[in-house]
């Protein structure tokens, strides 16, 4: 291969990275799934983005260390479990820049000695086979790369390390934080370099003499120096001589030639001299004195460049090399701080310049010594010729920099605003920050800051504005459903069309019937511990009741067994003709019947045919071909006998049980049920053996029987449900309702946890007609969803006006302020309680359900669940499947409740002073409230889970059964246990017994944990569930005991055996998709659901198995049938004319008799020929994975007209006459109704989905398959979309299929822990100003204010973190700062200007405050010029350069910067967003320099809350850098005298010539600023215009919306802006929302009925919704 050959496969390599690069995610990498998910950085990526860090200067070593630190600490913190790998092969990017070598190499030695950070370095590149199996082993969930290096070089390094690592299928994050899509390719391997020899040899001469000088040992730095610098001199000397040679061979004047090399020498040794000087600093001076170092802007001058490369390269060997100082006591621990180059300049400039004009200042004691030492050792290493004494420092005169007019920075001299707080007096502001104001700082009142405060002077151009008159609320603006007031017919037509569909989806979603709620006077509950004495309190009319129903049960009785006695003779012909099929009708009639004694004679007669069955197939057949399923089905039968009637066993019918059990050759049972000899006289002892199932029965029931074992479940119904029996958990929910308390609810998917749900409807229901409960879902799908099923579940007789259940979405709201149950998503509910005039409505709640209560930890709304948990008043259940610390959040929710407690006592305290009389009915109700918060925690799933990988060969799949505790280690059990939700299936026990039996021969307890031998299981007829449970767990806690009583070899052996061969599919994984769901079909695995993780493929995957449907039908179809429905069609069509004809004819003559019949006999043809038609079109049953049996035509044509007009709809109805679906978050509710209730009817048995269906949506099937590998594939959502697969009550055991995705993924997803919860940031800007609104406007100012409180005072992040409170209080403090200076509130804390405008628009902050200063600036108005005077029409151009503005601002997707070096060509969109025209871009500038500017003079004012303890150490290593001052040194305190203007900066910022002045700059980075304060830049409100990333470059916004005002195609953005369909039609209807909100809230604050603004805003929101709907 050629160079040219290689810069080609370089390019190409490139160009297909770039055309990955837009298509990658920008996604959080934590909150959601970094979790116990482990994953791997790339060293040198990290290098290259840290070293590329705006504020750190070259040189700097400590602050380098510092941010890399900040960086590693930020990922711990957040839960990250990472290790950090640095190829050998990478060094070689580095030979161009040698200064970085000792870095990089230092930076690999301070975190293998000074951290607990794995770090690999044995891999010599990515292609390397260590490097494989090393990835094999530990399979990350991602590796983080950069996508650009220091030099062409580093970047192919680092393309190629990405494209290799899609090749062995490892998700790639790019540095600038950017997920990207697996591709595969295989790349092409690198040559390997080696280095110099004879330099090496120099550099262990020199380390073993110098062990010889310092035998006690030494800290790196002093090393370093000593021996960088002799083996540098020497280096030097050799290139001189080697030099010189040259030159004397040229015949110069020798003389000459040797005292300019002497000179030379000399300028060296100088040089050598300041940097053991430097050293020497860095080992006496704490950090705080370098912090206040003079910095010095000159340049190195370019004469000395080549020594200071070399003396690099020296650094790199002799770190290279450390392994030579083995057993002598060096000191590693501050490889971190080796030089300051800085501090060698500053150094450098006194010598040079204040030195020689006559300054001359002490070096002190200790600093002398010290360099002494230094100097003469190195003197010594040097040994071949001699370097000068250590003093005086200068003998040359060279300069070592370059001049320049100004050489130092001088900080003192920047201007900082005059700093201190606006004071406020404002009660609220006093009850939170109270405690911390008396050490800020305030303003004086005549300070201009103050005096310049905006004044709500009404604005030049905004007379007609009234920017204070109050805006409608979000609820106002959501479009209403039905007009609740309409009276017109078509109206109620449609209110009642969706009344009877809504019904319908909810009896889909459940079989219950709908029940009737009465109001009721709610009783006092009586004392259930008394016991009731019957006979003497029994009344007439109750002996009447208990008589009639006796009556009642006797009748139904009689119907049951006339029922049996007809169907019996024909079910049991059946199951003499085939027992399977026989067994499963007598099931079918056993779920029909309700008597016992009648199922008891059902079982007893299934028993008896059993039984035939089995003897019949033992004479017949020899030994090996038993079929045990008529085993399986003869146990069932007694376990049913023997546990649920009991009462009615006579003593036939324990002969008859004793009999079977005896034939299944389980005689020790026989015995103990019946052990007189009745039993077996009818055969002989040997004979026996032929019909035995050659097992012990506990074998046989836990390997066979697993699934079918009996449930614990309680016998005694409790009054309170009707439906079913609860189980002891769910009582204690029903007693946590009926107590009014709260509760965290932490229970599996499909366990039953959400009847308590229901069962807290009714009971708010009875009570009164005005108590509401409000139930919060995370999705719409959801929400929809829970409204269907209330609307089924009940009706309630309401007063005119009033509604039972309500929706608020988004999207849409009907009944949400007059009904009783409002299901609602968090958003909308947050908006009512934050809602100043909505109090009335409030304080009606009495009852909050939070469904998937653990979003509380996710990514995106977190904050808002939050608000809502610590706002509410009243009693709440909050519901999980999974959440790892209950108890953490429990204790912070019980910590809200004491609040009001505290609250409710204060009001009662304060109203019964004011003399008000408690007794209105609800205030009553208010004070029966409890405030305690309940842990319930339910752990069993009703159905078993098995796992399966599905793996290809042969253009095949194949299934292997995944054992649990394959997924294990013995170091994770020895560390962790077992997890908590790992249970095995009753098989998977006893495989683990067996596999533990094989691999240890000599095992102790071997016999005493035999199956047949258990405590749990021996001589059980019946084993039940929890039988096999204890079990289980006796054996998991023997495993555990091997390990750490020193058998981990054995248990080592018995979970490799376990886990199965390694299966990797080869071969095209998408293609074979359809494949894997036929086989599903043929093993009786559907219905299914598939789940995968990007947009594009769940679609696609579905459409894929359609296709081979309808390929299959058309190789089964005849040439025939095509050629017949084609002629049929034709005669269709002319039948049809003939029929039209004669209307005519028929209208215009008398109706004549004859020609009456003519038509009738042609209508009687068309419907002939149309059946015919039909039947040809018909799909064959094989070729369709839809159960036409489960849904009538009516029924699915009903379903099918709902999405006549959406843009799915007929794609989704081909689909689902197939019987399939797909199901993702960009379809429209209608869509995803559609595909919800097929599936749930069994219509469908196919479903694509993703990760949105997994979010409690009620969607339970058999199997459920995971088809795509994604970083979003984590241990939450495993559990959460696993959990869906077996039925309760229709599927006894749920299967899991992994198809693609590796083996050590499949390990980490069963074994890793759910996510803990952790608190967000809870506060913004525009929330402070929704508090605020409240605070000072809501109806009852003493509530709003108590919920403000709750909000500010109650986040989750600083629950038990004190520190983070007071962070808290300090940003709630700079937020009102901010409100006031940009004239939203007054010094009272009352709300002015455009508030409402900018508090309304809150989901885009900083978005909204820019838009409102935009609009008080008047850019608008000069912006929005009509075509012509007095026209309302505005031109193409001006809509454009709106949208142009407002893309800017609310369409902000960013695209990675390498994606602008593209060469890709666009067909129809430009891509890439314009800047902002010119004025805005001006008034974003100053905008952001204000805010820029308040910002960092509050870190400045806050900076003194600081921990300066922990300033002063490394984040990670928690290195010090504290000590004593050395202040007998001079030229110490004459360099470092630089204190002011160093405040709010890290001293580790400051050795980089960072300043407070900084702070004032854009984009400041966040490390900058000291790091115990706990606030940082992102949390100013600021929007730059600009983004950069790490490494400098300007990341791109995406120009979606543009786009697509411009072409109006979704097409054009998925193809040009490399964007999914669904999710470009979502963000483009949020920003068509955006628009028009801003479009009515204009509306309402202007007068002017033509205001070119408002009429602009109005015609775009028009146009731009007209666009959107045509797609």
């Amino acid at each position: 291969m050629g160079l040219e050959e290689h810069m080609m496969f370089l390019e190409k390599m490139s160009q297909l990275i770039m055309s990955a690069l837009p298509k990658a995610k920008h996604s959080s990498l934590f909150n959601d799934f970094v979790e116990s998910e482990f994953f791997l950085i790339d060293g040198d990526s990290l290098l290259a983005t840290c070293i590329c860090e705006k504020s750190l200067k070259q040189g700097q070593q400590l602050h380098f260390f510092y941010v890399i630190e900040c960086y590693l600490m930020d990922l711990i913190s957040k839960g990250g479990q990472f290790a950090i790998v640095f190829f050998k092969d990478a060094e070689y990017a580095y030979f161009s820049f040698p200064e970085l070598l000792p870095l990089r190499t230092a930076f690999i030695l301070h975190l293998q000695h000074n951290t607990t950070i794995d770090v690999q370095t044995e891999f010599s590149g990515c292609l390397s086979q260590g490097w494989k199996s090393f990835i094999e082993d530990s399979y990350p969930y991602y590796l983080m790369v950069a996508d650009e290096g220091l030099n062409h070089l580093q970047t192919h390094l680092f393309n190629f390390l990405i494209i290799q690592s899609w090749a062995i299928k490892v998700n790639v994050v790019l540095s600038s934080g950017q997920t990207s899509s697996i591709l595969r390719l295989y790349a092409y391997l690198m040559p390997s370099m080696y280095t110099n020899q004879t330099f090496f040899k120099e550099a262990c001469e020199t380390i073993s003499l110098l062990k010889q000088l310092w035998p006690e040992g030494s800290d790196i730095r002093r090393v370093l120096c000593v021996t960088s610098c002799s083996l540098s001199l020497r280096m030097y000397h050799h290139f001189l001589e080697n030099r010189n040679k040259t030159i004397f061979d040229q015949n110069t004047d020798i003389q000459e030639v040797e005292s300019n090399c002497l000179n030379m020498m000399q300028e060296m040794e100088d040089l050598c001299k300041l940097h053991c000087l430097s050293v020497v600093f860095l080992l006496h001076l704490p950090l705080s004195r370098r912090a206040c170092a003079r910095f010095i802007t000159s340049h190195w001058a370019q004469n000395i460049q080549t020594f200071l490369k070399m003396k690099k390269w020296c650094e790199y060997f002799i770190l290279s090399n450390i392994n030579i100082f083995e057993f002598w006591n060096l000191n590693l621990i501050h490889l971190c701080d080796l030089s300051d180059e800085l501090l060698l300049k500053n150094i450098a400039f006194y010598y040079e310049n204040e030195n020689v004009e006559g300054l001359h200042l002490n070096l002190g004691d200790v600093i002398m010594k010290d360099y002494e030492h230094l100097w003469n050792t190195v003197s010594k290493l040097v040994r071949k010729f001699s370097v000068g004494k250590p003093f005086p420092l200068r003998t040359t005169k060279l300069s070592f920099l370059e001049k320049s007019p100004s050489p130092i920075k001088d900080t003192s001299k920047e201007n900082i605003p005059n700093l201190g707080f606006i004071p406020m007096s404002c009660e609220l502001v006093d009850k939170f920050v109270g405690d911390i104001l008396k050490d800020l700082p305030f303003l004086k009142s005549d300070d201009p800051v103050v005096t310049s405060l905006v004044k709500q002077k009404e604005f030049d151009e905004l007379v007609h504005w009234h920017s204070h008159r109050p805006l409608s609320d979000d609820y106002d603006r959501t479009k209403c459903q039905f007009d609740e007031k309409s009276r017109d017919p078509r109206f109620l037509r449609s209110v009642q069309k969706y009344h009877v569909f809504q019904r319908f989806y909810g009896s889909s979603l459940e079989s219950v019937s709908p029940k009737v709620v009465v109001t009721q006077a709610v009783k006092p509950k009586s004392n259930f511990s008394v016991p009731k004495n019957k006979k003497a309190h029994e009344t007439k009319a109750e002996i009447i009741t208990r008589e009639n129903k006796k009556r009642l049960l006797a009748k139904e009785e009689q119907k049951e067994e006339k029922k049996w006695n007809a169907v019996s003779f024909s079910i049991e012909e059946e199951m003499k003709e085939n027992l399977i099929s026989g067994i499963k009708n007598l099931e079918d009639f056993l779920k029909s019947c309700k008597s016992n004694s009648v199922k008891f004679r059902v079982e007893v007669v299934a028993l008896t045919a059993c039984l035939k069955a089995w003897k019949e197939q033992c004479r017949g057949k020899g030994e090996s071909t038993k079929d045990l399923s008529i085993a399986v089905q003869m146990m069932k039968r007694i376990h049913s006998l023997m546990e649920r009637y009991p009462e009615l066993l006579q003593e036939a019918d324990q002969q008859l049980i004793a009999r079977c059990l005896k034939y299944l050759g389980f005689d020790d049972l026989t015995s103990s049920l019946y052990p007189t000899q009745v039993v077996g006289d009818d055969i002989k002892e040997k004979k026996m053996d032929k019909y035995s199932v050659g097992m012990g029965p506990v074998r046989f029931q836990l390997q066979y029987m697993g699934h079918y074992l009996i449930r614990d479940e309680r016998k005694d119904p409790d009054p309170r449900v009707q439906d079913f029996i609860p189980d002891t958990w769910q009582r204690e929910l029903l007693d946590v309702v009926d107590n009014n308390e709260s509760a965290v609810i932490v229970a599996p998917t499909s366990s039953g946890k959400t009847y308590a749900s229901y069962y807290c409807m009714e009971k708010v229901l009875k009570e009164s007609n005005e108590g509401v409960v409000v139930y919060v879902a995370p999705t719409k799908a959801l929400v929809n969803q829970v409204a269907a099923t209330v609307q089924s579940r009940f009706t309630k007789n309401l007063p005119n006006g009033e509604a039972l259940c309500g929706v608020f979405t988004r999207d849409y709201r009907h009944d949400a302020l007059n009904c009783q149950v409002l299901i609602t998503v968090p958003a909308c509910f947050e908006i009512l309680l934050l809602s100043p005039h909505r109090q009335a409505w409030v304080k009606r709640i009495r009852y909050v359900i939070f469904d998937e209560v653990h979003c509380l930890g996710g990514e995106i709304g977190a904050e808002v669940w939050e608000h809502l948990l610590v706002m509410i008043r009243c009693p709440f259940l909050a519901l999980s499947a999974t959440i790892s610390n209950p108890e953490h959040l429990t204790e912070w929710l019980q910590s809200v409740k004491r609040y009001w407690k505290q609250e409710d006592n204060n009001t009662m305290g304060k109203n019964r002073n004011a003399g008000y009389c408690a007794s209105s009915h609800k205030y009553q109700f208010r004070m029966k409230e409890s405030y305690k918060v309940r842990l319930v925690l339910y752990g069993e799933r009703y159905n078993d889970l098995e796992k399966h990988i599905c793996s290809i060969t042969h253009d095949d799949i194949y299934f292997d059964h995944f054992h649990p505790c394959a997924a294990l280690t013995t170091d994770h059990i020895e560390k962790y246990g077992f997890p908590s939700d790992l249970t095995l299936s009753p098989r998977e026990t006893i495989q683990l017994y067996d596999t533990m039996f094989q691999f240890w021969e000599s095992w102790p307890r071997a016999q005493e944990l035999d199956p047949e031998k258990s405590i749990h299981c021996k001589n059980k007829i019946v084993i039940k569930k929890l039988d096999a449970r204890k079990y289980e767990e006796s054996l998991k806690a023997e495993l555990t005991s091997w390990i750490k009583n020193g058998h981990a070899e054995e248990a080592k052996m018995v979970l490799r055996n376990l886990s199965p061969d390694s299966v990797f599919s080869s071969g095209n994984t998408v293609k074979m998709f359809p494949l894997l769901v036929e086989k599903l079909r043929k093993m009786e695995k559907l219905p299914a659901l598939f789940f995968l993780f990007n947009l594009g493929d769940v679609e696609e995957r579905a459409l894929s198995v359609r296709t081979s449907l309808e390929q299959k039908q058309a190789e089964k179809r005849s040439l025939k049938a095509d050629k017949e429905a084609h002629d049929v069609t034709n005669k269709l069509r002319k039948v049809k004319k003939s029929i039209e004809k004669q209307k005519t004819i028929d209208e215009k003559s008398q109706k004549n008799p004859r020609k009456m019949d003519q038509r009738l006999i042609h209508e009687a043809e068309h419907t002939n020929l149309l059946r015919t038609l039909e039947k040809n079109l018909e799909i064959p049953q094989e070729c369709t994975y839809a159960n036409q049996k489960a849904i009538d035509t009516e029924t699915l044509q009903m379903v099918f007209d709902r999405v006549k007009f959406t843009r799915k709809g007929e794609e989704l109805k081909a689909l689902a006459r197939r019987g399939i679906g797909y199901h993702h978050s960009s379809l429209n509710f209608k869509e995803k109704q559609l595909v919800e209730i097929l599936f749930r009817k069994g219509f469908i048995r196919v479903v694509t989905a993703t990760g949105t269906l997994a979010l409690g949506i009620n969607m339970p099937c058999k199997s459920v398959v995971f088809a795509q590998n994604s970083v979003y594939l984590d241990a939450l959502n495993y559990r959460q979309m696993s959990g869906r697969a077996g039925r309760r009550g229709q599927d006894l055991m749920g299967d899991v299929y992994f198809f693609d995705i590796p083996l050590p993924k499949i390990g980490k997803l069963i074994k890793s822990n759910v996510p803990e919860l952790r608190g967000q940031f809870p506060l913004s800007i525009t929330l402070v100003l929704r508090l605020m609104l409240l605070a000072s406007k809501g109806d009852d100012p003493e509530d709003a204010k108590a919920k403000v409180l709750s909000v500010l005072k109650h986040s989750l992040l600083s629950f038990k973190q004190p520190r983070v409170t007071e962070m808290l209080k300090l940003y709630f403090l700079f937020s009102l700062q901010f409100l006031m200076k940009q004239g939203y509130l007054d010094q009272e804390g009352k709300l002015m200007g455009f508030a409402g405008l900018v508090s309304h628009l809150h989901y885009h902050e900083p978005s909204n405050l820019v838009f409102v200063s935009f609009l008080v600036k008047g850019l608008f108005r000069n912006l929005c010029q009509p075509t012509r005077k007095g026209s309302k029409h505005f031109s193409q151009d001006v809509m454009e350069k709106l949208v142009l503005v407002l893309a800017n601002l609310f369409g902000r997707r960013l695209l990675p910067a390498k994606f602008q070096d593209t060469t890709l060509k666009f067909y129809q969109s430009k891509v890439f967003l314009e800047d902002l025209p010119e004025d805005f871009n001006d008034a974003l500038h100053e905008y952001n320099m204000n805010v820029t500017k308040d910002f960092a003079s509050f870190l400045l004012s806050v900076s003194k809350l600081a921990d300066m303890k922990q300033e002063y150490q490394l984040p990670l290593s928690k290195i010090n850098f504290t000590g004593k001052e050395c202040e007998d040194s001079q030229l110490v305190s004459h360099l470092m005298n630089c204190k002011e203007g160093r405040v709010a900066i890290s001293p580790f910022a400051c050795l980089s010539g960072n300043s407070d002045g900084d702070l004032f700059q854009p984009n400041t980075p966040n490390h900058v600023i000291l790091r115990t304060i706990g606030i940082n830049h992102t949390q100013a409100p600021v929007l730059w215009s600009k983004i950069f990333d790490n490494q400098g470059r300007r990341m791109p916004l995406n120009a979606y919306a543009l786009d697509f005002y411009k072409h109006g195609s979704l097409t054009g953005l998925v193809q040009d802006n490399r964007m999914n369909e669904g999710t470009a039609y979502e963000l483009l209807k949020d920003f068509a929302l955006t628009i028009r909100s801003i479009s009515v809230s204009l509306r309402e604050l202007c007068e002017n009925e033509d205001d070119n603004v408002v009429l602009a805003f109005e015609q775009l929101s028009e146009t731009f919704f007209e666009k959107l709907n045509q797609v």
